[in-house]
């Protein structure tokens, strides 16, 4: 049976991982490295590093924090924020990133999922997806969700499964930062409808809500930040719960 990861997530502004809400009131949490190898420690299964400045001096800023990064910790790691062509991608898989993860950019040009597919494979390919819904229909968003897009959730995700994504990164926007629980029916029916991973986001308030979504949303892995950051749910303790809970993961 494969095993259920847990992958913290780290929004990272001039090589420091900061919190807000939609970016917006800005706080400092820690040191990117740092709190990586703490991770590692813990017991993360993997990270994922998101430059949420994005010019492109952040860009090549943050390719040198990937180096970092890379050389700190033994687990895989994913970075993504302002990736809009393959050599955007090249940099920073080239620094030591194990995948990168597209989102407005793979909307815009879809055909950039197959050529970052293309050259470094599809498993280094992570397509994030924000989507809210909308009498009914989970539409696709941009800008922190507020500007919408004319993609469905569930047909632009199999896009670009069928592009050469090796996984998808869901967040509802209308969950995140609720802490009021996952849209587990929403994840499973994407489980239904792909053959490839599926990383859920967005409304992780506690070790049963983690519990729910990696069950009955059938989700491959949880991503969550805020949580672990303040070390509200201790990685340990949560990878205890799952397992007592009968959910194969690696302790």
């Amino acid at each position: 049976m494969v095993t259920k990861r847990i992958i913290p997530c780290l929004d990272v502004k001039d090589g420091v991982v900061v919190k807000g809400i939609n970016f917006e009131g800005l706080k400092e949490v820690g040191d990117a490295v740092e709190m990586g190898v703490r991770y590692s420690r813990e017991g993360a299964d993997e990270l994922v590093y998101l430059d949420i400045s994005a010019t492109r001096e952040g860009r090549r800023t943050f390719a040198d924090l990937v180096k970092r990064i890379a050389l700190g910790i033994d687990i895989p790691f994913t970075v993504g924020g302002g990736i809009g062509s393959v050599d955007d991608a090249a940099r920073l898989l080239d620094a030591g990133a194990d995948k990168v993860t597209v989102n407005s950019a793979a909307l815009a040009n879809p055909s950039l999922i197959g050529e970052i597919a293309s050259r470094y494979g599809s498993q280094f390919v992570v397509v994030a997806i924000d989507a809210k819904c909308v009498k009914g229909r989970w539409m696709c968003t941009t800008h922190g969700g507020s500007k919408f897009t004319d993609r469905e959730l569930f047909s632009w995700a199999r896009e670009a499964q069928e592009r050469g994504a090796g996984e998808i990164l869901f967040t509802s926007m209308d969950h995140d930062g609720t802490r009021a629980g996952y849209a587990c029916d929403v994840y499973a029916r994407l489980a239904s409808e792909l053959s490839v991973p599926v990383i859920a986001s967005g409304g992780a308030g506690s070790v049963q809500d983690i519990v729910d979504v990696l069950t009955v949303g059938r989700a491959d892995a949880a991503l969550a930040a805020s949580i672990f950051h303040y070390g509200e749910i201790p990685i340990p303790a949560l990878k205890k719960a799952l397992y007592d809970a009968s959910i194969p993961v690696r302790i």
